[in-house]
């Protein structure tokens, strides 16, 4: 999780940036998450009501939120946190819920900072934006514990995905074994689905797996709002065609050329061109249409993007993703690891095994 003294950071490093001379209203769900750990748990009834955090210059922060919530608030940081009530199932609730936390807003300015109407909130925006690239290590321990969740998921998609399991069963196991390895429910979502002509990703459907099909893995675990995003693909039944092998050794390749580019200073524009490069060259450029990468963290994806059109340079402390991948008729692959970028290279972050069976 989070830390408080993280949290406490990057409060004040948002005073010291912007100095303001009056206390600051954030009320965005990835703010909250990013100053204060403050996360309604999203598979419930009180996912769309989060908060109000109060920044006030001299540092103290206190947290506003619906009395009656998930209990996920009570991991956030703040120097205060206030339950305001609304409806406690005895009497009818007090107004319409999402004006309960008007008078909280009202009692400071009457400005909600980094809502888009506001004239601070573009100045605001930027500066939050520059400070997630560089992730803390509260941040790096937690994407951490997302990636051991997915790694354990891999490993029992590889296990006992085969030929007649449908796309749903193969999910539900995989999601199953991501919250073993971290003891809790969390939200699990990506790509569960065979690649074809079609499709090169999407949720699982009740299609039945059949012998020689690729089969990607291509998810997210979501802790306290930050979240892995790392890749496999299967060829079901466990016995790849030379098509399938070859298509499988270009993206590994190509992972290789871009993870030789990754370091602070280095263009997003160069590990683009390392990891197209290697496409180029094989002749299959053309069925590469995505990015080469991008940046991870509280949202999926975030800057910095790894992508033919970029102006963009990585820096100490971001965490990135490169998956290279390639779509041919029937078929296609694509992996994808996770890394934080350091001054003299990476460290890779994802640890699952990339293989075809």
């Amino acid at each position: 999780m989070l830390t408080a003294e993280g949290c406490r950071a990057r409060r004040q490093r948002l005073l010291d940036r912007l100095k303001p001379s009056h206390p600051l209203v954030l009320a965005d769900p990835l703010n909250l998450r990013y100053f204060a750990n403050f996360v309604v748990d999203p598979v419930s009834q009180h996912a769309d009501f989060p908060g109000l955090l109060v920044v006030r210059p001299d540092g103290h922060a206190a947290l506003f939120h619906d009395a009656k919530t998930a209990k996920s608030v009570e991991l956030a940081h703040a120097d205060e946190r206030t339950p305001v009530p609304w409806y406690a199932g005895q009497e009818p609730g007090k107004g319409p819920r999402r004006t309960v936390l008007r008078p909280v807003l009202e009692a400071n300015g009457g400005r909600v900072h980094d809502g888009l109407a506001d004239p601070l909130a573009p100045q605001l925006w930027d500066v939050v934006s520059e400070f997630r690239r560089q992730k803390d290590p509260d941040e790096v321990e937690l994407l951490k514990t997302c990636m051991r969740a997915a790694d354990a998921g891999h490993a029992w998609a590889r296990a006992n995905v085969k030929p007649g399991m449908t796309e749903l069963e193969a999910y539900a196991g995989t999601a199953a074994a991501c919250y073993a390895a971290l003891g809790h429910f969390a939200v699990v979502y990506g790509d569960f689905t065979v690649i074809n002509g079609t499709k090169r990703g999407g949720p699982p459907t009740p299609h039945v797996l059949a012998k020689g099909e690729t089969f990607i893995l291509d998810y997210s675990v979501v802790v306290q709002g930050y979240r892995s995003d790392f890749t496999n693909t299967l060829v079901v039944g466990g016995d790849p065609s030379a098509e399938q092998r070859r298509l499988f050794g270009l993206c590994a390749m190509a992972m290789a050329a871009g993870e030789g580019k990754l370091r602070a200073g280095a263009t997003c524009q160069a590990v683009y061109d390392a990891v197209r490069g290697v496409f180029e060259a094989a002749g299959v450029a053309d069925h590469f249409p995505h990015h080469a990468g991008h940046g991870l963290g509280i949202s999926h994806p975030e800057a910095p993007f790894l992508v033919r059109h970029s102006t963009e340079t990585l820096v100490a402390g971001d965490v990135v993703t490169l998956e290279p991948g390639l779509y041919v008729g029937d078929s296609g692959v694509r992996i994808e690891h996770n890394y934080l970028i350091t001054d003299a290279g990476y460290e890779r972050l994802s640890n699952h095994v990339i293989s075809l069976t």
